[in-house]
């Protein structure tokens, strides 16, 4: 779980960074690409492959459509409208949403701590879009596709901890990002134009993309979850924004609003309420 926040937290790094030179499908497509030829690889180095049930197949589906695509994309057009740390701390509403998902349909329950810590998360999110209400159309759309990633990314954690019961984690990584790769290809000219446009470094941050925090991070987060309660291991990303922020910083030289940031930290406060006991 270390390795899968750092890599989580420089994606967003890396997103906002390419955020001038590729279009949010493309984007998602290239990188769906580089990590599905990686993994690929090791699966068939391992020679380990267990046959999906019906049952399976379609929560593998869901699992990647939804996480692989539909969140890659949104965070994606959400980064080209506000900055890394903003999004981070947007997205970073999810491990609650999992957690609330969990209850239900994986029956980990509601503790009260864990609505508390809910509600105090989303009020952190509504002030980070509090912090935006003076800015252009542009950045309010950032904000709410920022929300509609956190959204995709709670569906998928939770369609992908029952296929993880039987199926390895590295198999099951595959699946969803070939899945994802193949409802993007309608991207793909875009992509063979964007990157033909590309230099060098720019294409060096498109690979590291698809192979450190896609490839890698999602299979070791998937062999975490194997192991945790999807609730609990959904909250341990709460590190991702501040370290998201830092390198953000560091690297491309801004930060959010300082309300953005009281917001983010209401943020953190409710995940942190939310794993009392």
């Amino acid at each position: 779980m270390a390795f899968t926040v750092v890599a989580w937290a420089s994606a967003f790094v890396a997103i906002r960074d390419l955020g001038d030179d590729f279009g949010p499908g493309p984007l998602t497509l290239g990188r769906l690409l580089v990590a599905a030829v990686v993994l690929g690889a090791l699966l068939a180095a391992r020679r380990e492959w267990v046959r999906p049930t019906r049952q399976e197949w379609t929560l593998i589906g869901v699992y990647g459509l939804i996480w692989f695509g539909v969140y890659n994309v949104a965070l994606n057009a959400a980064e080209q409208r506000v900055d890394a740390g903003t999004a981070a701390m947007l997205v970073n509403i999810g491990p609650i949403l999992i957690a609330l998902l969990a209850g239900t349909l994986l029956r980990e329950g509601y503790p009260r701590w864990l609505l508390i810590g809910a509600g105090v998360a989303f009020a952190g999110a509504a002030l980070i879009g509090v912090a935006t209400a003076g800015e252009d159309d542009a950045v309010v759309l950032g904000i709410v596709l920022g929300v509609v990633a956190a959204v995709a990314y709670a569906i998928g954690v939770v369609a992908q901890k029952p296929v993880l019961r039987r199926l390895p984690s590295l198999q099951v990584t595959w699946l969803g990002c070939a899945v994802a790769s193949v409802a993007c290809l309608p991207y793909a000219p875009a992509l063979v134009e964007e990157s033909g446009r590309a230099s060098a470094g720019t294409l060096g941050w498109l690979v590291y993309l698809g192979l450190v925090p896609t490839a890698l991070a999602f299979s070791t987060w998937g062999y975490a979850l194997a192991r945790m309660d999807a609730g609990r291991l959904g909250v341990t990303t709460y590190l991702v924004p501040p370290l998201a922020i830092v390198l953000a910083w560091v690297l491309l030289a801004e930060a959010p609003a300082p309300l953005a940031l009281a917001g983010g930290a209401v943020c953190l406060l409710g995940v942190a309420l939310s794993r009392r006991r």
